[in-house]
C-alpha cells in the first residue's frame, strides 16, 4: 500500500493504444495516478 505523498513504485501500462508506458517515462512532471474498480465499468 502506498500512502499518500510517498513515491510510487515503478510501474509498466498499455495505455489507451495498447502501447507500453512507464512510469519513469514521466520523471520530472507532475503525474495523477487514478485507479478505479473495475466492477464499476463495462470493461
Amino acid at each position: 500500500m502506498v500512502s499518500e505523498g510517498q513515491r510510487a513504485p515503478e510501474f509498466t501500462l498499455p495505455d489507451n493504444r495498447g502501447e507500453k508506458v512507464s512510469l519513469k517515462d514521466f520523471r520530472g512532471k507532475k503525474v495523477v495516478l487514478w485507479f478505479y474498480v473495475r466492477d464499476d465499468t463495462p470493461g
